[in-house]
């Protein structure tokens, strides 16, 4: 049972293009939700996203490589080399068949299905791209980045919709407790704002059709009425506390608790008495063996959607009884809309930031209270406290459930 520490972070999303810029934006409240630029809504009903803001590949990749990858991928290797970097870990002076990655997707490459999928249909499927196969697959990202770090231990990528961070995360977290690598990169990567995706969403009434990007993503707000599709990549380097010691790494935080369950229920809707969601969060405290009490704040999965919101409301009041009138819970999707398979690995960073610097992330643009939804959510304002565990829960199509734990490093 070795310690798990967060040694390294990187990070490009609607509020940021990296961990500082990030976490300044978390702690200002800023709104990542705008209308959409790249691709024309005029007939869509959905209007606005969560877009990374100014992107240009090149500014980041060779353009070689980059036009080899799915924007997906982009964000995956961007974030990666940022949480490498940042760690300051040399692989030359590592095992690499003891360093791991596991970086997942929800959906994979769905701008390069899209495309080549016209483009087959316009000029016949054998003048689809060569490289149309490795950019659409899912797992591509994490073997990518395996290529370019040289890690050579653990690759894979873990599916499960919009819980797929948080299982890669809690994965990556048990592999180093229990003795089988010593370092893992890992977290989740996402790029999927295109006709097909956002169409496909929307004939589902998932997405908020709002047409004011401060009122669209609004978890826990009476008013919601869907979620907001965001992109990017969250990624952390979690390694094993006595390895990071000994080369005198930063530490971020500690990880300490996984749990992940599943609904059994529906192929979209959660359970709406929230068993599922609680038994993953149980899972968690669990598996850190601490009190329930003992959570301060819980990074919500808080998608904005009635169902979800309601639900996990229900799940958090199951597991943490009348602490969980105590307990602070915001939804940092009103920041960043809803990023799919990043969006737990981001919440993750958040999360982790939000330990070490004793600040609270805010439920932004929240107006109306839902009798429903009647924790404390942190309106409209971060706060400053001296919180020692932070929970982060993710909740995905197929009642696919993850929390992961994460402890104040002392």
């Amino acid at each position: 049972m070795r310690r798990v520490v967060i040694t390294g972070i990187g990070t490009i999303n609607p509020i940021g293009h990296n961990l500082e810029e990030t976490w300044e934006s978390v702690k200002n409240g800023v709104c990542g939700i705008d209308f959409t630029k790249q691709m024309d809504t005029t007939d869509f009903k959905v209007k606005v996203s969560g877009e990374v803001k100014d992107y240009n590949p090149a500014d980041y990749l060779d353009r070689k490589e980059a036009r080899k990858m799915d924007r997906y991928t982009q964000f995956g290797m961007i974030a990666a080399r940022e949480a490498i970097k940042d760690s300051g870990i040399d692989i030359e002076k590592e095992d690499p068949f003891r360093c791991g990655t596991i970086v997942s997707s929800g959906i994979g490459g769905l701008i390069t299905i899209s495309e080549q999928t016209l483009r087959g249909e316009e000029k016949g499927y054998e003048k689809v791209s060569p490289f149309f196969i490795p950019m659409s697959i899912s797992n591509m990202c994490a073997g990518e980045i395996a290529i370019d770090t040289g890690f050579k231990g653990v690759c894979e990528c873990i599916v499960t919709a919009c819980a797929s961070g948080n299982n890669a995360i809690g994965e990556s977290f048990h592999k180093i407790r229990d003795g089988y690598q010593d370092i893992m990169l890992t977290g989740g990567a996402e790029g999927c704002i295109c006709k097909l995706g956002v169409g496909g969403f929307t004939v589902m009434q998932a997405l908020s059709t709002s047409e004011d990007p401060n009122r669209a993503s609004i978890p826990f707000d009476a008013e919601r009425g869907g979620f907001v599709m965001g992109e990017g990549a969250g990624i952390l380097i979690l390694e094993e506390l006595e390895h990071a010691k000994a080369r005198g790494a930063k530490i971020y935080g500690e990880i300490v608790g996984y749990g992940a369950s599943c609904d059994a229920y529906h192929i979209t809707a959660p359970d709406p008495t929230g068993a599922g969601a609680a038994a993953c969060m149980i899972g968690a405290v669990e598996d850190a063996g601490i009190d329930r009490n003992a959570v301060d704040y819980i990074n919500a999965h808080g998608t904005s959607t009635h169902l979800n919101d309601e639900g996990e409301t229900k799940a958090i009041k199951a597991v943490f009884g009348d602490h969980a009138k105590e307990l602070m819970v915001s939804s940092t999707k009103s920041m960043t809309g809803h990023l799919l398979g990043a969006a737990s690995a981001v919440e993750a960073i958040i999360s982790t930031m939000a330990l070490k610097d004793g600040f609270v992330p805010a439920t932004i643009n929240y107006k109306t209270p839902d009798p429903a939804c009647d924790l404390d959510i942190v309106p409209n304002e971060g706060r400053n406290a001296d919180i020692k565990y932070a929970l982060s829960n993710s909740l995905g199509f197929g009642g696919h459930n993850a929390a992961v734990l994460f402890k104040k490093y002392e």
